[in-house]
């Protein structure tokens, strides 16, 4: 097997890149800030679905402080692409808004703003990303996610594919009316652009402090070693890795537009780990459906990425120059692939990104069981959808995300999962809504929020629980949007890990009746009724009866887990006031042992 050299092309004291480094998180996150302080609806200052970032006069990810992988990964650089192509002639003072899915974005709910920055000279140095997602983008129904939509015209989103918004610093009015035209909620949507607006401004402004305090060659010499560190990062990473090839699969639910059985995505994935290097080729999976779920170029590919980053050293710097070792084969009009308009990819973002995320987390699992790690629990519940109707004293639309709870991360090799991780592509970033100020921002009751206990995925490391949420509407009658997975074909586990429970939700009527309702849909629910939401809980991570008794009495101490499911799956037994005993365990676990 031949080695992959690195081309040492930029040296640089590491003191000084380690600062330079420090320097440009620092303005991402101060755009971040910016964002999440100004932002007017709750999608953005509350349950924090946004990321910002800075990209060189090429189109390259420097850095993209405290984002969502499925946003900045891979993306930005065909958006840039995009840009630079439709506008030659860019110049201080531009603003690009671009969602356009067919370009490099990721659906078409996130608008994002992209800003030149401009040397004294004239020369473009780089560009600000600010990618936000909308509660609103003119679909044709009030939510973002259209998961049974046929195409992008049932979608009804409004498509800007790098349009220019400011010139000269000025709002382009054209295309400022149009977006308060279709939007439900006009003034929301307003606020929000100019709260994305401002974060990239922020940005090209501490660009330019830093460009006149640096020297523009400076930055662009340390972005140039950045990347060649964060490649050396990366085949140190890949190295540790056993070598190999694994093909992994992962099925949704099915909705309309799906096989009835639903949509299997499988990742060939092939680690060389003495070149420093991974192929995912996604090309044998299905063609694009006539629904909602396909995913864009850019979440195809970040997707697969993600999976990879999961499983490695978490220091390893996610920018251009690492992505360089790792290859993702993709093939036009796939549902993992280059979809062709009109394809709708409104819920692209989420659900079949999970399902492809954790194909190529257990795929790695089965080439190096030292790493990879289960599935999480497939989103996108009730909980996380979106919230329309009108105020009942007002009489005023509203439309807005909501992030009540979240899935149940995986287990791995070394921990637990992660309670509210939401899914696999956002990384844990999202904020859950507090519960006092949800109910401020909209017209609903939640009535409770808790852990369910014995539905993480057992294993050596527990997948984390479900969460059940009930909530309903005061006054008026209240909308929930949605498209979740995961009731049919739960979170998987690896290493003889176990699976993680079902997602459920179901209609509460105001006499006490009961009505399951369907995995997606745009449920309308009266005063007096109210919505239970069980969101999916995470897979588990090796051989339950591996776990050490001490983590299985915790985690019956604190509920999680039930005595009689410690002794079922763990093979561990408590006494009768809920304490662990020690010699039944013991004999307990050797009776298991011998008899498997």
């Amino acid at each position: 097997m031949t080695t992959t050299p690195l081309v040492r092309r930029h040296h640089r004291d590491p003191v000084a890149l380690a600062i330079l480094k420090n320097r440009f998180e620092a303005i991402a996150r101060k755009m971040a800030h910016t964002l999440l302080k100004t932002g007017r609806s709750g999608v953005l200052n509350t349950a924090r679905d946004f990321s910002c970032g800075i990209l060189t006069a090429d189109g390259e990810l420097v850095t993209g402080a405290e984002c969502y992988p499925i946003h900045v990964l891979r993306g930005p650089d065909l958006m840039h692409a995009t840009m630079k192509a439709f506008h030659p002639d860019l110049r201080p003072g531009d603003a690009v808004l671009h969602n356009s899915p067919y370009h490099g974005n990721t659906h078409a709910a996130d608008h994002a703003i992209m800003i030149p920055v401009f040397d004294d000279r004239g020369r473009h140095r780089f560009t600000t990303l600010v990618k936000a997602h909308q509660a609103d983008c003119g679909n044709s129904i009030p939510t973002t996610y259209v998961g049974t939509a046929r195409d992008v015209y049932e979608e009804g989103a409004v498509i800007f594919p790098a349009v220019l918004v400011q010139r000269d610093y000025r709002d382009i009015d054209d295309i400022i009316r149009m977006c308060e035209m279709r939007i439900r909620v006009p003034e929301q949507w307003r606020g929000d652009y100019l709260a994305s607006l401002g974060a990239a401004r922020i940005g090209e402004q501490e660009l330019l402090e830093l460009g006149a305090e640096r020297g523009w060659d400076a930055l662009e010499d340390h972005t140039r070693a950045w990347f060649d560190y964060s490649e050396r990062r990366m085949v140190s990473a890949l190295g540790r890795l056993a070598s190999g090839r694994a093909v992994a699969h992962g099925t949704h639910d099915a909705i309309p537009g799906t096989p009835p059985d639903g949509i299997r995505v499988q990742a060939d994935v092939t680690i060389d780990a003495a070149a420093g290097r991974v192929s995912i080729d996604l090309t044998d999976n299905p063609d694009c459906m006539p629904n909602g779920l396909n995913l864009s170029q850019g979440c195809a590919l970040s997707a697969a990425i993600v999976g990879i980053f999961n499983c490695i050293d978490h220091t390893v710097p996610p920018n251009a120059g690492s992505l360089r070792r790792i290859e993702v084969k993709l093939r036009e009009n796939c549902c993992v692939g280059i979809p062709r308009h009109p394809t709708s990819v409104s819920v692209a973002t989420t659900n079949l990104s999970d399902r492809l995320s954790c194909a190529v987390q257990r795929a790695v699992a089965a080439i190096d069981p030292r790493f990879g790690m289960a599935d999480g629990g497939p989103p996108f519940p009730p909980v996380a959808g979106v919230l329309s109707g009108f105020e009942p004293d007002t009489g005023a639309p509203y439309c807005n995300g909501i992030l009540f709870a979240g899935s149940g991360g995986p287990g791995n090799p070394y921990t637990d999962g992660w309670v509210t991780l939401l899914s696999m592509g956002n990384a844990g970033m999202p904020q859950m809504h507090s519960i006092e100020v949800a109910e401020i921002q909209h017209p609903i009751v939640i009535h409770d929020r808790a852990i369910v206990p014995d539905t993480g995925g057992d294993g050596r490391r527990r997948g984390a629980p479900g969460t059940l949420t009930r909530f309903g509407p005061t006054a008026a009658p209240v909308e929930v949007g949605y498209v979740s997975d995961g009731t049919v074909h739960p979170a998987e586990g690896v290493g003889g890990g176990l699976p993680g429970g079902p997602s459920r939700q179901w209609r509460v009527r105001a006499d006490g009746s009961e009505e399951i309702l369907p995995t997606y849909g745009q449920v309308v629910l009266q005063p007096g009724e109210s919505l239970i939401s069980i969101t999916a809980a995470g897979g588990g991570c090796g051989d339950p009866l591996e776990r050490e008794v001490e983590r299985v009495a915790e985690d019956v101490a604190e509920g999680w887990v039930t005595p009689a499911r410690a002794r079922a799956v763990y093979a561990v037994v408590c006494a009768a006031d809920g304490t662990i005993d020690p010699t039944a365990t013991a004999a307990e676990r050797a009776a298991r042992r011998a008899a498997a």
